[in-house]
């Protein structure tokens, strides 16, 4: 599966049967890459648009998220993974003390200029985490399949 991206230095891509790796310095034209495949691949994967498209918005969130953390052009590892519960976004970057920690604002102040991404992981991945390791942080989050929710709720 390959994919052509417009993608700046720092972009490294190994596909996998259902999802991908990149290793990556982060810049928009990085980002703007991260978000293409995410969709490309999770579709070609048979995932449905509105969880692929999910996955991509959760990602671009969680990179974000490393940037205020660590900075422009920080590296980072973004790992996508479709599998019978969900998809799995995975965003590890290398500052271990700057975990996310939700705004005190509330979701629908519409005075707020920032602060919502911790409240949209909640509502599309319920249950993400963070786990430190020895060169950093990963976030960790799995959004539920539909049939998986299906299950959930009628159990």
């Amino acid at each position: 599966m390959g994919y052509r991206v417009e993608a700046d230095l720092g972009f490294y891509i190994t596909t996998r049967p259902k999802g991908f790796v990149v290793h990556m310095n982060v810049c928009e034209e990085n980002l703007r890459a991260v978000r293409e495949v995410t969709l490309s691949t999770l579709t070609a994967a048979g995932i449905d648009s509105e969880t692929a498209e999910a996955a991509r918005l959760v990602a671009s969130e969680l990179v974000g998220n490393a940037v205020r953390a660590c900075g422009h052009w920080a590296p980072v590892v973004v790992e996508i993974e479709s599998g019978r519960r969900g998809v799995w976004v995975r965003v590890h970057d290398p500052d271990p003390d700057r975990v996310p920690v939700r705004a005190t604002i509330a979701p629908d102040d519409d005075q707020a200029e920032s602060g919502r991404g911790l409240w949209l992981l909640d509502a599309l991945a319920p249950g993400w985490d963070v786990a430190l390791t020895p060169i950093g942080k990963q976030v960790r989050c799995l959004l539920p399949a539909p049939e998986a929710v299906a299950v959930r709720l009628a159990g």
